[in-house]
Formats: structure tokens, sequence, C-alpha cells
């Protein structure tokens, strides 16, 4: 119900919208003979925000160059394969997170590791878009996702898979490898890099991790999740929807998006066009949401941030249970922000506990500082501070 109602009030909006168009065009275009009024710049930045603010934003594009392509077609995400002519030594998957944004967040890591290696990336479906004949949508399913993505990239006889994990998939990531190793699979990542992810949720918790826990399982399953409306091919699949989501990202920070768009308003007024652009860069970005699954969002809340069943040892895919002290051979790196306000100091680092089986010398913790969550993996920060880090260490164990 709540969802249709959130497209009722999209469509309602569409008179204001369209006559806020036309304020921005009359009172901000240069060949308009209202825009030399006294109220014009006000008139059109405040058209501009309420245009913001009340849009859809749609998965943004890349905007790499290289040819994209699909690699391994499934109903809940695109393996993507960037392809730029040039032939690299060490293969990449990147796994970035079902939570709430597109796999286009990672922008800046794909850009970072295309330089020297062959780069592929889990990119998510919108729920919405998944028809309901699909079926659902499990953790379990995501573990299966990843073996199956290790499997088609890994090459047994020459091994050159490394592995990277971005905030919550760390968690299927480090499940998935535990249970190649525990049936002695030979296809195997030479590296699993974790960055930033809730290995352990117990540790430093943060604001998503005590909601978590302060609410019942049953609080999420009601007021979270609705089906899907008519208008979408996933009519009637039950899912978290994005824009909740979105309404959960801003309520972290209020007060910082608010001054965001504050200042955004008066860099138009003061006909500040670099720093508006910037602002729109972020916001087309961080304002474009998918709907999850429903069943992937419940088993996550109830497995990782309710019942800590992977570092209690007690997590289960199916029938087998996850048991990381299986993994030998696989090299781990772990990254985390000294400001991350998402995933908390130590949550990411716990991993090395669980993989008590990886020697010493082949496992690393790096604390960024000065670095929040999104600093881990994109911005200057992880150009010239968190990446060569993990380039030079899976350099290190190319050969390993």
């Amino acid at each position: 119900m709540l969802y249709s109602l959130y497209e009722a009030q999209h469509l309602a909006l569409v008179p204001m919208r369209y006559m806020a168009e036309l304020y921005r065009g009359w009172f901000a275009h240069p060949f308009s003979p209202l825009s030399y009024s006294p109220f014009a710049k006000r008139l059109a930045a405040s058209s501009d925000l309420f245009l913001r603010l009340t849009q859809r934003y749609d998965k943004p594009a890349w905007n790499i160059d290289a040819d994209i392509e699909v690699a391994l077609e499934r109903p809940f995400c695109n393996l993507l394969h960037f392809n730029d002519g040039r032939a690299k030594s060490r293969k990449v998957l990147i796994v970035a997170p079902l939570s709430g944004h597109h796999a286009t967040l990672l922008r800046d890591t794909v850009r970072a590791f295309l330089q020297e290696h062959d780069v592929w990336i889990a990119d998510w479906v919108d729920a919405r878009m998944v028809p309901l004949a699909e079926g659902p949508f499990h953790l379990r399913d995501y573990v299966h996702y990843v073996i199956d993505w290790i499997r088609l990239l890994s090459d047994p006889a020459k091994p050159d898979l490394h592995v990277v994990s971005v905030c919550q998939p760390t968690v299927p990531v480090l499940a998935a490898v535990s249970l190649m190793a525990s049936r002695a699979e030979k296809h195997r990542p030479l590296t699993m890099t974790m960055m930033g992810g809730p290995i352990d949720a117990r540790r430093s918790p943060t604001a998503v991790n005590n909601l978590a826990t302060r609410k019942p399982y049953s609080w999420f399953e009601r007021n979270l999740i609705h089906r899907v409306p008519e208008k979408y091919p996933g009519f009637m699949r039950r899912v978290y929807p994005g824009f909740l989501q979105h309404l959960g990202f801003v309520a972290m920070n209020p007060d910082r998006h608010l001054t965001a768009h504050w200042g955004y308003f008066h860099h138009l007024l003061q006909g500040d066009g670099e720093s508006a652009e910037s602002h729109r860069r972020f916001y087309d970005e961080y304002n474009a949401v998918l709907d999850m699954p429903a069943e992937y969002y419940l088993d996550t809340v109830k497995t990782v941030f309710q019942e800590f069943a992977l570092p209690k040892g007690r997590m289960f895919v199916g029938e087998e249970l996850v048991r990381p002290q299986s993994i030998r051979d696989t090299a781990l790196l772990t990254v985390e922000g000294e400001l991350d306000d998402i995933s908390g100091n130590g949550q990411t680092e716990a991993a090395h506990l669980l993989c008590l089986n990886i020697p010493r010398e082949r496992r690393e913790h790096y604390v960024a500082p000065g670095v929040g969550h999104y600093g881990i993996f994109s911005g200057r920060r992880w150009r010239e501070m968190v990446f060569p880090r993990v380039r030079d260490f899976m350099a290190r164990h190319q050969s390993s």
C-alpha cells in the first residue's frame, strides 16, 4: 500500500514539476527578458532545487572508457566485464553491495583497478524489474552467485583471480570462499580484499547496527517490506523499496544533507557553476536507489545484524556450515576507514580471527586515517591511500 501511495504522490507532483521547469526556463535562460528581473535568480534557483528534490534518479552511467560486456546474466544480477582492449595479468572480481545504491557507486574503484587489471563487477538488478516468476532471492542465493562467478573466472591450472568485496558483500563473499575451501574445490581466488564490511557487527556498533538490535525481526518485515506496484515487471514481488532506503540514508546525517542543498541553492544564486555541478554529480549517484528483494534483506538483518551467525560459527548456507577456518591458500586483506560510521572499526578486521588457518604472513589489515565509509572505495583518499595498498597486496600474492 505504501509503495502505491508513493507512486501516487509522484504523479500528483507532475503539474508542480511542469511549472517549476517553466519557471527555470523563463528566469534562467539568458535570452529570456524575465531573466533580468530582480528576483529572477532566486526564482530560477528555487525551481531548480525543487526539481532535484522531487525527481526520480535513474541508474547512472558508468562513464568509463571501456567496452562493458555482460559476461553472465542472472535474474537478480549481471556480471559485467570492462574490456579496454589491453591484456592484463591479474583478474579482479569486484562484488558490489546489494544495499540500496547501484554498482556504479563503485565507479572510482573500477577506474583505479582498470589501469592494471582485468576487471569484472557484480551489477545488481533493481528487484522491482524482476518478474515474480523468477522466484525469491535469499542470502544463500547471493552466496551461490559468488561461487558461480569465482568458478567462471578462476583458472585452477594458473590461478590469477583476486576478489574484492565492498561493505555488505564481505559476509557472502567470505561464506562463498569458505564453502569452496571446505569442498576442496580447485577454483579459488588468490586473494580476498574485504573493505568496510560487517563481518562481526558486534564490534564498535554504529547507528545501523543499533537499529537492527533494538528492533525485532518482525518490525523490519512489518514496516519496511512492501509489494511492487502494478506498473513494474516485478508486480507483487516483496521488496525493501529504494525510496525507504533513501530516507534511511538521509536520516543518518540530515544536517549534512540540508547544508548541502542549502549550499547548492546559494551556488546557483552566485552563478558558481562548478560547485553546483559538483553537487549534482554527487547527488545524481547518491539519490539513485534500487529495490532489494525482501527475502535477502530480511535474511541479512537476521543472520548478520541480529544473530551474528558468521562470527559465532553458526552460519549455514543450505545444509552446509560456513567454516572460514577451512581457508588456507587465499590471502586476506581487510580495509577499514578510521571515521566509518556505517561499518564500525573492527567489524571487518574480525575476518582475521575467523580465517585463523591463513598463515600470518598472508594476512594484512589496514585502517585508512581520516577516511569515512565512502572514502574507502571512492574519491581522492581511495586513489592515493587505499588503492595502492590493495594493488601492492595483490601483486605480492600473484604467484602464490
